[in-house]
């Protein structure tokens, strides 16, 4: 088979697709034939060296895929700590989701870490219910237009950012109101005006150092904010006595990492509790483009450059099959 091989290259990135060996699906895994999958910014920083995968995982890139379960013919995507960039992948049994009605086989490829990192930060760190306010930052990331749908999808009502006023209208399209424009505005002042001063129940973030401070700001009595990733740094400075003050709570989650026991009960209680909102056609993929995968270099680049309004994914259904 053929998987990808990636490698930083200037301001770019090299790509190819190597031969490799098919997997060998272990007990309480299952092989699957890769039609699309869907990039992560995970991908750049295992390319940089900064994010290997978790020990006995695959090195190939790739966190998410969508394809059909060899000898069941099964119509799939599934999460995977590894492996997703390539014509075949062995996923354990309990990350494997069905393709909601109504959505394409490759396209369902932009459902697993988006949708379930949205729901685990949200939902299962943040504890948001009906009735609650939410703040998704880096909105018109495939995380985060998928977040701001699984606020309103839990009765709750989101705010999203984005450093773009050209993505603005994406936001206000996967439900955010207000959507802010950072780039224009500072989003305390915006959630103020629309919410009210310390109005937020729970905050997505995966910007980091710059935006700590203002999540201060606007969280709500008990609120909680939710750091899943650092792009404009790890490190800030914290208010302790506000923090103490209002009762707020910060946390750290990430996915990758957690056991496969742990991975397959998020799944499962997602499949009852999000799935339907797909069916339902409450929830919706958000993919800004696809690329044939010989083109990833391309693909990786427009993510790098943040200019991907929702999920990017490689189309693997056009590779030919080497052995």
């Amino acid at each position: 088979m053929k998987a990808l091989e990636a490698v930083p290259d200037g301001d770019g990135y090299r790509c190819g697709l190597v031969d490799a060996e098919r997997p060998v699906p272990a007990a309480g895994e299952v092989l699957v034939r890769v039609e699309a999958s869907g990039l992560n910014r995970a991908d750049l920083s295992q390319i940089a060296g900064r994010y290997p995968p978790p020990p006995g995982e695959p090195t190939t890139l790739g966190l998410e895929l969508s394809g059909e379960v060899v000898g069941s013919g099964e119509r799939v995507s599934a999460l995977v700590a590894g492996g997703a960039h390539a014509e075949y992948a062995a996923v354990p049994s309990g990350q494997v989701l069905p393709v909601p009605e109504g959505t394409a086989l490759r396209d369902a490829a932009a459902i697993p870490e988006a949708f379930l990192t949205a729901y685990l930060s949200l939902v299962v760190e943040g504890g948001l219910g009906r009735g609650a306010r939410a703040l998704v930052h880096a909105g018109a990331s495939g995380v985060g237009l998928a977040a701001i749908q699984t606020a309103r999808w839990v009765g709750a009502s989101a705010a999203a950012t984005t450093r773009s006023a050209a993505k603005i209208e994406a936001l206000r399209q996967a439900g955010a109101d207000p959507a802010i424009d950072t780039s224009a505005v500072r989003f305390e002042e915006a959630i103020a005006r629309a919410w009210g001063r310390a109005s937020v129940d729970v905050i997505l973030d995966p910007v980091g150092a710059d935006t700590l401070a203002g999540d201060l700001d606007v969280l709500a009595v008990g609120g909680r904010v939710v750091f899943l990733a650092t792009m404009s740094g790890a490190r800030a400075e914290l208010d302790i006595a506000r923090l103490m003050g209002g009762r707020g709570r910060i946390i750290g989650s990430t996915l990758r990492s957690r056991s496969r026991e742990e991975k397959a009960r998020l799944v499962e209680r997602f499949r009852a509790e999000m799935l339907p909102g797909f069916h339902a056609g409450a929830l919706r993929v958000a993919i800004d483009s696809i690329y044939p995968a010989v083109r990833a270099g391309d693909a990786f680049s427009r993510m790098r450059e943040n200019r991907n309004v929702g999920k990017i994914l490689l189309d693997w259904s056009g590779v030919g099959e080497s052995g």
